[in-house]
């Protein structure tokens, strides 16, 4: 009998990694996770479920999809504080039905007016992480009325009123942003208020644990009745300029009452028929144009997704955007920046030229011109779409946190570089080179896809890659965010880094070794990494029908929901 037996054991064991490497799905990819969500007059899907459930209540009760994305970036400032809230900054892209027409809203924050170059220079050669040197004017407040105002349907008061009963009555934490708070701790538990907000029982919540916040719950209730004023002109101001005095800080009430967000014209390219629009800088969303400008001449569908031709073009057409990148984004109201050239077509044949097939390129050079996150987006029975991304940069912010109002202060003017006569170089009243990136797709004329890829600098890569995924390789909403991603790190940078040894390469699970092996022979350093691959939603409008069909990533904690 132990004879017989010990073959099957041997065979289950020999079974189990087949298994394990796909999903038992009887339909679509064998990556893909889940199908897609199809609903007819609304549609969420944020990195969290309670937030997309909000959001789905505010449609139903006749909001608009602006009202539902205010509404689910409230719940989310509360339950996902590990990578938004009122603290930090916002941008949007709206498609208004009515005009059929699309808004972009840059609702980022600028730079303290009494913080020098100089006096950053005297403490080193770097902006700090942490602490009161790196924060900037929090601009998602003003983002959210500046939105209500132009587009909103439902009072304030009863957008925030989700978001202010989870905060008094508790939520039940989720797994990943468990992870992701505990982690938080190390670096940030020392800064004042931070521990008293996320540890009033001296450690971080667990999974599946109730975590309230009575502090934040107060502060949604005076921004709800007083609107985006009692922020910034009001007692939320007043006791962000005593903590950040009282505290080694220069972030003052002067800097936050003369704060505005501005409402600026989204920019796009076409690829194989697909227009995808993106905000102009202070973001990074061009990097995303110019990378597929230059893929564009490319056959990519026949060099197929797991293929070293595709994912090598791939990599080299990201640093040479990323090279523009590191030399022209910055605030356009401190430099002329040459959007238009850089996202010209002509432009990206020239750049183009310098990608060799066999070769990683290990240094790459800005072209000569002249002149940890949440995202989410919403859909309403109206045809209006929402895509809207919101941050603190570096997960929960600088860790400065002003303990009786419940959120931690943003760390985004980390980003900033302190070189001289450097497009993003810190000055004050300045907005500093940023990351957060919303998009849109629209074919024909017609809206398409709303959707982002939350996370750095991986956010342009895998714009990129999604509408790849789709219009090259034949995949679905959902499996393009389910598909493994490439991520190259290690390029120049904004804030004064230079490549000079061609960067890394991280592959996610689901590439063969050969890829890999002849990415090598290219001469890529390939780096294994976890978690860096970015937080994908997506809300598609079926050109055919009008349906909306919802996509959610399965890196993170959300859904994807409609009715």
């Amino acid at each position: 009998m132990m004879k017989w037996l010990k073959p099957s054991l041997l065979i289950i064991s020999l079974a189990i990694p087949s298994i394990a490497s796909a999903y038992d799905r009887i339909t679509g990819e064998m990556f893909a996770s889940r199908s897609e969500v199809f609903a007819e007059n609304g549609m969420a899907a944020t990195s969290q479920p309670l937030a997309t459930q909000v959001a789905l209540d505010i449609l139903k009760k006749g909001g608009s999809a602006v009202d539902a994305a205010i509404a689910a970036n409230a719940v989310l400032g509360l339950v996902e504080p590990t990578g938004c809230g009122i603290g930090g900054d916002l941008y949007a892209i709206v498609w208004q039905q009515k005009e059929q027409k699309l808004h972009g809203l840059n609702a980022s924050g600028r730079s303290p007016a009494t913080l020098t170059l100089d006096t950053l220079k005297a403490q080193g050669d770097k902006i700090p992480s942490y602490g009161p040197l790196p924060v900037s004017v929090p601009g998602a407040v003003d983002g959210w009325f500046e939105l209500h105002n132009k587009f909103g349907k439902l009072p304030m008061t009863e957008l925030l009123a989700p978001a202010i009963h989870y905060a008094e009555k508790g939520f039940p934490v989720s797994e990943l942003i468990a992870y992701y708070l505990n982690k938080s701790v190390s670096v940030r538990g020392k800064y004042p208020g931070f521990k008293e907000v996320f540890m009033p029982n001296g450690r971080m919540p667990k999974k599946g644990e109730i975590f309230k916040n009575p502090a934040l719950a107060q502060t949604y209730r005076e921004i709800a009745k007083g609107g985006r004023d009692a922020f910034y002109k009001g007692d939320i101001a007043k006791e962000i300029d005593r903590y950040m005095k009282a505290n080694g800080g220069y972030l003052s009430y002067d800097d936050l009452a003369s704060h505005k967000s501005n409402w600026v014209e989204p920019v796009s390219t076409n690829y194989r028929g697909y227009d995808l629009w993106e905000l102009p800088p202070n973001g990074q969303g061009i990097a995303a144009l110019q990378i597929l400008n230059i893929l564009e001449d490319y056959d990519i569908a026949s060099m197929g997704f797991d293929s070293p031709e595709y994912v090598h073009t791939f990599v080299e057409a990201k640093k040479l955007a990323f090279a523009d990148r590191a030399k022209y984004y910055a605030d356009s109201s401190f430099n002329d920046i040459p959007v238009k050239q850089l996202i010209s077509k002509e432009y990206a044949a020239k750049r183009r030229k310098l990608i060799d097939v066999n070769k990683a390129s290990k240094q790459v050079d800005a072209g000569p011109v002249e002149g940890d996150t949440i995202y989410l987006t919403t859909a309403d029975k109206d045809g209006n779409m929402v895509s809207l991304i919101q941050s603190n940069y570096r997960g929960m912010g600088s860790g400065m946190t002003p303990e009786k109002l419940g959120f931690v202060l943003q760390n985004r003017g980390e980003l900033f570089t302190l070189e001289d006569d450097h497009f993003n170089v810190y000055a004050p009243k300045k907005r500093p080179f940023h990351t957060i990136i919303p998009a849109f797709v629209t074919k024909d004329g017609k809206p398409y896809i709303s959707f982002g890829v939350m996370g750095g600098a991986t956010q342009p890569q895998m714009h990129a890659q999604i509408l790849i995924n789709m219009i090259d390789f034949g995949m679905n909403l959902q499996e393009a965010g389910d598909a493994p991603r490439i991520l190259h790190t290690g390029s120049s940078q904004p804030t004064g880094e230079v490549m000079i040894n061609g960067g890394y390469v991280s592959l996610e699970a689901g590439f063969s070794e050969k890829t890999k092996r002849e990415l090598v022979k290219k001469g890529h350093t390939l780096q294994h990494a976890v978690g860096p691959y970015g937080g994908y939603q997506a809300i598609m409008k079926q050109l055919s029908n009008g349906v909306y069909v919802g996509a959610s990533e399965t890196r993170k904690d959300g859904m994807a929901a409609g009715y």
